[in-house]
C-alpha cells in the first residue's frame, strides 16, 4: 500500500504517517516527494510517500494502541512459545548455542533478545546475520497468523549500540560535507538504519540526505544544501 502525507519538517511527515496509519515507523518505507522549500513568504511543507506491506489499523483500533510493556523474559502465550522455539532450533542448526526470551510487547510488535557465548557471530558484520535471523523469525510469525506482529530480534543491546553509532556517524559526515561542500556516499544499510541517518539530520539547514540505489540495502548519500544533486 502507498500513501502520502505532508509536514513541516520531513521528521513531522513520518511521525504522522505512523500514526495515522497506526504503524512503527520501521514498518514503513519513506520517499521523499518534495523537500522542505523557502518561499516568498512562507515554508513550504515537506511531502512524503509511505510504501508498507504491513496490515493498516482502522481510525478506531488507532486510539487504543498499547505502550511498550517491558517483559521480564516469560512467555505469554503458544504464539510466543512457538516463535522463541523456532529461532532457538535455527540457531542450532546454525551450530550456536543461544536462549531466546521476550524483551518486551506491544500491540503490532513483540522484541525477543538472544542470550549466547556467541553473540558477535550470531549479531554478524553490521548486523547482518541478526536482521537475517529476524527476517526469518517474521516470516515464520507470518505462517503462525501474525503477520501484523512486526518480530524485533536483539542480543547484546546491538540494537542500541548500533543505534547510536549511527547517530555519531551521521553528525561526523555532516561536518565533513560542510567543510567540503561536496557529498559523501555511506554503506549500504537496511531500511530502519537509513531512515535514522535522514531523522538525525533534517533538521540541520544546510545539509540533505537522499537514498540511492535498488533492494532493501540502499546508500544514503549526504550532501551540501545549495550544490546539484548528483
Amino acid at each position: 500500500m502507498i500513501y502520502e502525507f505532508e509536514g513541516k519538517t520531513e521528521k513531522e511527515a513520518i511521525e504522522k504517517a505512523a500514526s495515522e496509519l497506526g504503524l512503527e515507523k520501521d514498518d514503513f518505507d519513506v520517499e521523499i516527494l518534495e523537500s522542505q522549500r523557502v518561499g516568498l513568504f512562507k515554508k513550504a511543507p515537506v511531502r512524503i510517500k509511505v510504501h508498507t506491506n504491513k496490515q493498516v489499523l482502522p481510525e478506531s483500533s488507532q486510539d487504543n494502541r498499547s505502550s511498550r510493556q517491558a517483559a521480564s523474559g516469560s512467555v505469554d502465550n503458544e504464539f510466543e512459545q512457538k516463535l522463541i522455539s523456532f529461532i532457538e532450533e535455527l540457531i542450532d542448526r546454525m551450530g550456536y548455542k543461544g536462549k531466546v526470551s521476550v524483551l518486551f510487547r506491544e500491540q503490532t510488535k513483540l522484541g525477543l533478545k538472544i542470550d549466547s557465548e556467541f553473540s558477535s557471530i550470531l549479531i554478524g558484520k553490521k548486523g547482518k546475520n541478526l536482521d537475517a535471523i529476524q527476517m526469518l523469525a517474521n516470516i515464520y510469525a507470518g505462517r503462525l497468523g501474525r503477520d501484523n506482529v512486526k518480530i524485533i530480534l536483539d542480543t547484546e543491546n546491538y540494537r542500541i549500540r548500533r543505534e547510536e553509532s549511527l547517530v555519531r556517524l551521521a553528525y561526523t559526515v555532516a561536518d565533513r560535507v560542510r567543510e567540503g561542500r561536496n557529498s559523501v556516499l555511506l554503506e549500504p544499510m537496511n531500511p530502519f538504519d537509513r531512515r535514522l541517518i535522514h531523522t538525525t539530520l533534517n533538521d540541520i539547514s544546510d545539509v540533505e540526505t537522499k537514498s540511492e540505489g535498488e533492494g532493501l540495502y540502499k546508500q544514503v548519500r549526504v550532501y551540501f544544501r545549495g550544490t546539484m544533486q548528483p
